[in-house]
């Protein structure tokens, strides 16, 4: 198949969710097959302008990262680059450690799964490290990176995720590594892109929120990677064509209609959250709320559901779905 862009950083991408079963003895374990059937049924479907997502992110915080063993992480991944070889699209997967050795030995582990690009989030430590600590841990997996064969996107999440905020000076540091593709900042401020693009515009930057879409794009990025788009591809695709051609209004039509779930996407139960919409979606209701993250309460459920159906209606309205 054709690469879906020559460059797969001006086009958006589905962060997508690893599906569970239940096993013979009761357990959750990985659908490996359901898993891949729902990223190539994503990366199958075109924008309004023709369009499709240019990458596949698996294993990151909405496919479960942070619950999963290494060795189903490396499994999950696996299977995902099959999917990702078959579409000709790069395989990006997140990583976070405690220590900066910890965090070069994942990058080596995810690149012999066929991970192309790695997100590295901020150390899991209970302190926050100094700037110098940061950039050293970041630094370290730069070096990891070039020795695999593969490149690192710098990952600043500090709103939902609660990871340690990455200072505009060390994304600026950061952003001079050759093994760095992009950055990625995942915050609802884009004064942060603004800054940044401000002073290099060469500088690819992915938004990650995806409640700002349009306002990163204001702001200089490129592209992004979505949550909300694994649901609704098509409207996801048409409004980062809309945004790369700069037709602003366009974009917000989308943005406003996908209004009520996109906010769902900024939250701290996101992946819970969101793979339950996905469920409705896809009349899995309940695959949805298999989770080894946080059980949902009914009210949350309520809530996800009637959020779902709002940004349904009004996505119908604008011949949007799928």
């Amino acid at each position: 198949m054709e690469t879906n862009s020559s460059d797969w950083r001006y086009t958006v991408m589905p962060a997508v969710f690893t599906w569970l079963k239940e096993s013979e003895s009761g357990a959750l374990e990985i659908d490996f097959d359901t898993t891949k059937k729902y990223a190539a049924d994503i990366l199958k479907v075109q924008g309004k302008g023709g369009s499709r997502m240019g990458g596949l992110v698996g294993s990151g915080t909405l496919g479960e990262n942070s619950y999963l063993s290494s060795e189903q992480r490396l499994s999950a991944l696996k299977a995902l680059s099959e999917v990702a070889k078959e579409y000709n699209v790069p395989l990006i997967s997140g990583a976070a450690a405690e220590t900066k050795e910890e965090l070069a030995v994942i990058v080596r582990e995810l690149a012999t799964v066929g991970v192309d690009t790695v997100m590295v989030m901020p150390p899991k430590t209970k302190d926050v490290p100094s700037d110098e600590e940061m950039y050293a841990y970041y630094e370290l997996s730069a070096i990891a990176a070039k020795e695999a064969g593969v490149t690192i996107m710098p990952y600043n999440n500090p709103d939902a995720a609660g990871y340690h905020a990455l200072s505009t000076d060390i994304l600026r540091r950061l952003s001079a590594l050759p093994e760095v593709t992009a950055l990625k900042i995942s915050t609802t401020d884009v004064s942060t892109i603004e800054t940044l693009m401000l002073e290099n515009k060469e500088l690819k930057i992915l938004a990650g929120v995806d409640t700002v879409t349009v306002h990163a794009g204001l702001a200089g990025a490129c592209g992004g990677i979505t949550g909300v788009g694994c649901i609704f591809p098509k409207a996801s695709v048409t409004m980062q064509e809309y945004v790369n051609n700069g037709e602003w209004a366009e974009a917000n039509k989308i943005s406003q209609a996908m209004n009520s779930i996109s906010y769902l996407d900024a939250q701290p139960l996101l992946m819970e959250y969101l793979k339950f919409a996905f469920g409705i979606h896809h009349n899995d209701a309940t695959g949805g709320l298999r989770t080894f993250g946080k059980a949902l309460t009914q009210q949350q459920i309520d809530d996800v559901r009637a959020r779902y159906i709002l940004a349904k209606e009004r996505l119908e309205l604008l011949d949007l779905i799928d």
